[in-house]
This record gives C-alpha cells, structure tokens and sequence, in this order.
C-alpha cells in the first residue's frame, strides 16, 4: 500500500442531501417531507409528546436526591504522595500539610478539605495532616512508621 492509494472505506463518507432545489433533483417542492400534517412545517419540535398518552418521562417515577449542601473533598492517595515524595516535590521527612499538597501541585485546589485514600503504598513514615482520611490509609500510614492528624475529627469529638 502506499500513500496515494489510501482512501476510506465505501459508503464512509456521504454527500449531503440538497432539498428542495427544484424538480430536476428528486427532492424538490415537497423536500422529502411528504404532503400536509404537523411534521411537514417547520418550527416543530415533537419532542416527548406521544398523542395525549401521558409520556414516558412522566410515567417513570423519579428517584435520587443531590444534597444541596454536601462537602466535596479533594482526594489524595499515598501512592501519589510516594510518587513526589520519590521524584523529589515533597519532602519525605517533613509534616505534610493540606497547604504543601497544594504548593507540591499534587492537589490543584483544596475544595472543602483534602481526603487521604489507601491506594498505593507509603514507604517513608511521615505526619499527614488532612481533613478526613480512610481508616485503611490511616492503618497504612502507622504501619509505615507515620502519623496522621484529623484536626476536623478533632472538632467534632470536641463538641
């Protein structure tokens, strides 16, 4: 095969269909649209009616609920934190705060709080301190000789 012999597929590619350009095409006055009846005007939208049967959409029942004030966490990984931790953005030896993750570029905005995930492994023992973490990564974090501080649990607890 070479370069000049490339083309698409047959039937990949169809010209447009020219309406209502005069009898000799095929397609003229009517434009394909039949004789009379509402979806031969234009401005018609026919959308969900079926006829005065109750349509579909209001037949089936709704469901769910989005909670107006719900939080959303930034969500972070320990593997993502050994990542720049190991390629040198992060400071293994230092507390790591929701304000380095941020400045590290590994979290581009806090939202409501950052949350700590057990995915990934965590070799260097380090103090966290994030706004909410699994019990998972918390296991993951002590095993590694770290800590991690909740000072939102902290707040709760003391109220």
């Amino acid at each position: 095969m070479k370069l000049h012999e490339i083309r698409d597929n047959d039937g990949a590619n169809r010209s447009k269909k020219r309406v209502a350009r005069g009898p000799g095409s095929g397609k003229g006055k009517t434009a394909g649209r039949g004789i009379k009846g509402q979806k031969s005007r234009s401005g018609v939208a026919l959308g969900g009616y079926e006829g005065g049967q109750m349509p579909l959409y209001r037949r089936l029942p709704k469901r769910g609920f989005s909670k107006p004030n719900a939080k959303s966490f930034a969500v972070v990984n320990l593997g993502q934190i050994q990542g720049f931790i190991d390629a040198g953005k992060i400071d293994g030896k230092a507390e790591l705060t929701e304000d380095a993750l941020v400045a590290s570029g590994l979290v581009r905005r806090k939202l409501d709080g950052i949350r700590l995930l057990a995915t990934g492994e965590l070799k260097s023992g380090m103090t966290i301190t994030v706004t909410g973490a699994s019990k998972a990564a918390i296991d993951a974090v002590e095993k590694a000789g770290g800590k991690v501080n909740l000072p939102a649990a902290r707040e709760a607890a003391a109220e």
